[in-house]
């Protein structure tokens, strides 16, 4: 049996990640943080054209009708380009439930993010009408995701299933943030030089850069497996080594840059701020790792 992804799934997130480049730079991403919305202006509707958010609605609805699996990719994709969009909330939430593929949705348990522009806020309460409701703004770490406390009437849904599939959603979001915090520091450990040398050259770093490598090779495939079997034991696992991933490999391009990776003007924290806020939502590696513990023992 061969264990690989189609030339059609991967064809589709190559089309997605042409699209990231050029509607979602890393000075769109900052320009997002900063802005009336927190949010690219333009690209919610591009993600709707490509298709991202009908890859698991029937096609009754006008979606594709396929599985996790033809989704995972997309949704590693928006996390490598830290995507400012309820993507994985709407896309692996209860958009595929909808006839209107079109709607975006905030989703969170206590505090939301996105939901003051999304048509639709999902709560442990169930499904609010953003019209209807009360917003109260949190402070957030990631200024492309800010968060709300959503106050008024809920018409109850049963969401066990939605919040799993986006805690999936979420872990493979850290697997692309890892690859791309990975893939900046690569780059800029070969440029910088100290004593005549890149830094990329001592083995202090190559140590450094090779346990983050290999973190994310090992929480990659968790979150491929759960994708495919959707279990909920196997999707805390998946959730719980991503989230490893992502935080070591911020940890490691932090210390690798040196001073200019504390710097704002950089665009390094862009992506690791986005990583500190998925390994807080919908669960921690605490939570799932003992998810898993009760699972086993």
């Amino acid at each position: 049996m061969r264990f690989a992804f189609t030339p059609e799934q991967i064809e589709f997130r190559d089309g997605l990640r042409a699209l990231l480049e050029k509607e979602c730079s890393a000075a769109q991403l900052r320009d997002a943080w900063t802005n009336a919305t927190g949010r690219v202006p333009g690209l919610w509707d591009k993600l709707v054209e490509l298709g991202v958010t009908s890859v698991l609605a029937d096609e009754a609805h006008g979606g594709f009708g396929l599985g996790f699996v033809d989704l995972v990719l997309l949704l590693e994709e928006t996390g490598r380009f830290a995507v400012p969009e309820p993507i994985v909330e709407t896309a692996a939430g209860i958009g595929p439930l909808l006839v209107d593929q079109t709607i975006d949705i905030a989703v969170g348990q206590t505090l939301v993010p996105w939901a003051d522009t999304a048509r639709l806020i999902h709560t442990a309460q169930g499904v609010h009408d953003r019209a209807s409701s009360e917003l109260v703004a949190h402070e957030s770490v990631d200024g492309a995701r800010r968060l709300f406390e959503v106050r008024g009437p809920a018409e109850p849904f049963d969401s066990v299933e939605v919040f799993e599939r986006i805690t999936l959603g979420y872990a493979a979001q850290q697997c692309g943030l890892a690859d791309r915090m990975l893939e900046m520091t690569v780059d800029y450990t070969k440029e910088r030089k100290q004593f005549g040398v890149p830094v990329g050259s001592f083995q202090a770093v190559k140590h450094h850069l090779a346990n983050a490598r290999i973190a994310l090779e090992f929480a990659r495939p968790l979150v491929y497996r759960a994708a495919v079997t959707l279990d909920p034991v196997h999707i805390s696992m998946a959730k719980a080594k991503a989230d490893d991933a992502a935080l070591l490999t911020g940890r490691v391009a932090l210390q690798c840059h040196g001073a200019i990776g504390y710097t704002t003007e950089y665009d390094l924290h862009l992506y690791m701020k986005r990583a500190w806020a998925l390994a807080r939502t919908f669960g921690d590696t605490r939570f799932h790792r003992d998810r898993v513990a009760e699972a086993i023992l």
